[in-house]
């Protein structure tokens, strides 16, 4: 069962990603996604057999790679639409090209799934943004199907309708969904339980995660525990594995640092294997 569950795993050039691995599996996770926002990382290969052989050491499977990019990023309901992603047609080029170099050291590393957050998606389909920002994604999903990869959005700015219209309209099939279980509550999209109506055939790999709602108009809902939330962590795993046939990875987030994050993933895998064992 704990092979099921992961953590995420940051790395840059000062981390030490055999230690990083082997604290997780300390804690029985032997699952992870390994998170990269320094791009110079991407276009190197000493990085790339670092990570290899700790993955070769640990035995520990890397389930996805999520892809940072450069330029202005604010996680606000103000400047956030004009700054994250792919959306804003300021950084759409350079950061099409850096999720290209992703796809690159992605294969490098033996690592299949590549995962970002895309933007603020329109709802609307005729926007101009939302058919530039399609074709940059058909682009990029062009690039990584050749490689046999697939392309996950990250889960959060988007209601769950545009994040579905938005697959269907770039059609290359090798698309699915990184299901952060608390973004969709944080944005003040959707509840995750009832957006897996809406794409849960997608969803290839999770955030387990948890949060409240907004309550403002300019900033995102405050992160939580695991089952201190809003997220009805149980229900989305029992959905997942029983209505979806789900058999990817629950890879555990908490975005806090030090003794209380680790505790809160501890939590977080009891949680988890709970609910599995309901099932």
């Amino acid at each position: 069962m704990s092979n099921r569950i992961g953590a995420m795993v940051g790395y840059d050039t000062d981390v030490d990603i055999l230690e990083k691995f082997r604290k997780n599996q300390e804690l029985g996770i032997n699952s992870c996604q390994i998170c990269i926002w320094n791009v110079d990382i991407f276009k190197s290969d000493e990085h790339a057999e670092k990570i290899k052989a700790a993955i070769a050491e640990t035995g520990i499977n890397v389930s996805s790679l999520w892809a940072g990019w450069t330029g202005p990023c604010e996680w606000n309901f103000t400047a956030g639409p004009d700054t994250i992603g792919l959306v804003p047609v300021a950084y759409r080029f350079t950061r099409l090209g850096e999720l290209k170099s992703a796809s690159d050291f992605a294969e490098k590393i033996g690592v299949k799934q590549v995962v970002t957050h895309v933007g603020f998606i329109p709802e609307n389909p005729s926007a101009t943004e939302f058919n530039g920002t399609v074709a940059a994604l058909r682009n990029l999903c062009g690039y990584m199907k050749k490689k046999g990869q697939y392309f996950l959005f990250e889960t959060g700015q988007e209601t769950p309708i545009t994040l579905l219209r938005t697959i269907e309209a770039i059609g290359t099939g090798n698309l699915g969904v990184n299901l952060d279980t608390a973004n969709p509550i944080l944005y003040g999209k959707a509840n995750p339980v009832d957006a897996l109506d809406v794409f849960g055939k997608y969803v290839m790999d999770t955030h387990i995660k948890d949060g409240f709602y907004p309550t403002n108009g300019m900033y995102l809902g405050h992160e939580a525990r695991a089952g201190d939330g809003k997220a009805n962590i149980p229900e989305v795993v029992r959905k997942l594995i029983v209505e979806y046939g789900y058999e990817g990875p629950f890879t555990i987030e908490r975005e806090i640092s030090g003794e209380q994050q680790t505790a809160d993933i501890i939590h977080a895998k009891k949680l988890l294997e709970d609910a599995m064992a309901k099932i």
